[in-house]
């Protein structure tokens, strides 16, 4: 994103610093206690640290299809040094195959209205594959209800988005939640979270 600024390979978003201790709090409600969680769209990958700082007992798998947000993933993990971090790896979530063959729980942070809708088409049917019943989907972002947006921000950012790109766009929880359904995905939270975002936790039937 066009605000984050650079530390040679790492890169940092400041809005990072700003939501990772709320969403946090979620995560340790509803990640399993072992087992490896992957994060879909890592970004700078300083979500992906501090969770796995903080949660140890978990394995932790970013990935990214940028290569520049790659390098800042594992520039962040190398300052960190923690064992329960892997390399991140090359996955876009429309492919139609990931290289990874399971996981216990999938983090997505601000991707769905980053990113062109096949993005969360390819969202659902990998996390499908990859989770056994009962695993957890967790979605952190802006969405609109009802059909329309939450607050005059959100609005603001909306436009802002899509006149950057016309694919991108803050998309309707409703329709989020149900092509969730049609791929086994049912959605068992929805949380307010601060900055007008939404949490969401979806487990797998």
């Amino acid at each position: 994103m066009t605000d984050w600024d650079r530390n040679g390979d790492a890169l940092v978003a400041p809005a990072v610093a700003r939501n990772r201790a709320a969403i946090l709090d979620v995560l340790r409600g509803v990640l399993p206690g072992a087992g490896t969680v992957l994060e879909i769209a890592s970004g700078s990958g300083e979500h992906v640290v501090h969770f796995a700082a903080a949660l140890p007992g978990l394995a932790w798998q970013p990935s990214d299809p940028d290569p520049t947000h790659r390098r800042s993933i594992d520039a962040h993990a190398r300052a960190a040094g923690l064992t329960n971090l892997r390399p991140s790896v090359d996955l876009d979530a429309s492919a139609a195959t990931w290289p990874i063959a399971r996981a216990d729980a999938i983090l997505c942070i601000n991707m769905i209205h980053i990113a062109p809708w096949p993005a969360t088409e390819g969202l659902m049917a990998g996390s499908a594959r990859l989770l056994a019943p009962g695993g957890v989907l967790f979605l952190y972002g802006a969405f609109r209800e009802n059909g329309r947006h939450t607050t005059e921000s959100n609005a603001a950012f909306d436009a802002d988005l899509r006149r950057r790109d016309a694919r991108w766009g803050v998309r309707d929880l409703e329709t989020v939640a149900d092509l969730a359904a049609r791929h086994g995905l049912r959605l068992e939270t929805r949380l307010d979270l601060p900055a007008n975002n939404l949490a969401l936790v979806l487990a797998r039937s």
